[in-house]
């Protein structure tokens, strides 16, 4: 059992987003089943601790690489820093965000960021790390998505723009890649327990509610990774449309929009 996820995709598992958190998570989970990991953030200090507790517990070699995953040249970067390993599955799990302000109340320059990791980023590394896999004809590739993707709402424009596109590009590739030996999963979040979250929720004095925890997402995530193209955690039909069902785009949006309103003043 600890090397059948090695087996089948690979030796080596790549996190972008990997230094704590969904991350970290993911990092514990692919290495309790003998899968080695590159972990990628930017703050090397908090990706080293994380590194040295996984090999600790659990024997694997781990690498880490200190990549700022906004900037334009990161998923070049990394491709060189892990070339020879043969990454056979890669989690996109960066491009967490407050979601929380007006999209005139922030910076310009602070979308763009925002698209630059959560877009561009998400279809470079599924171009520069999926390629080999479909050509070895092996692999699995998860990105990590919101509840925000099923429709637009106040104070979520940028975010949940975002977070359609890197859904709607899993649910593509899952079409493309299917029968190619590689897994693709849109993995769609809601509230979860992680320290940005709460940095987050806290400086807003907003209440935390039920949130979900890391550890079960990635081993659900993990357990479903040839039940794409989407998997919907906590939901009573995981692999189902959008929750807003027959609602109007109007109404779907107006609640979307409630529930914004409700965090933000909560």
């Amino acid at each position: 059992m600890a090397s059948a996820l090695a087996g089948r995709y690979g030796p080596w598992g790549i996190i972008a987003g990997g230094s704590d958190g969904i991350g970290s998570a993911f990092a514990h989970a692919l290495a309790a089943r003998g899968m080695n990991v590159v972990l990628v953030a930017r703050r090397k200090a908090v990706l080293e601790a994380t590194a040295g507790d996984i090999r600790a517990t659990h024997g694997v070699e781990v690498a880490t690489v200190s990549l700022d995953l906004t900037a334009p040249g990161a998923l070049a970067d990394l491709e060189r820093e892990t070339a020879g390993l043969e990454p056979g599955l890669f989690v996109y799990n960066a491009g967490g965000d407050d979601y929380s302000a007006a999209f005139l109340d922030k910076e310009l320059a602070t979308h763009l960021q925002l698209v630059q990791r959560n877009c561009a980023g998400v279809l470079e590394a599924a171009y520069r790390f999926g390629g080999p896999m479909v050509a070895r004809g092996r692999g699995a590739l998860v990105l990590v998505t919101s509840g925000a993707a099923w429709a637009g709402g106040a104070t979520l424009a940028a975010y949940g723009a975002t977070k359609a596109f890197d859904l709607l590009l899993a649910e593509g590739l899952w079409a493309e890649w299917r029968d190619s030996g590689v897994d693709v999963l849109g993995l769609v979040l809601g509230a979860t327990d992680t320290p940005s979250f709460h940095r987050a929720l806290d400086a807003k004095g907003a209440s935390h509610g039920d949130l979900a925890d890391p550890r079960d997402v990635a081993e659900e995530a993990l357990e479903h990774l040839a039940d794409g193209p989407t998997w919907i955690f906590g939901s009573d039909q995981p692999t189902g449309g959008s929750p807003f069902g027959a609602m109007s785009r109007r109404d779907a949006v107006l609640a979307m929009s409630r529930g914004a309103s409700a965090r933000h003043k909560a």
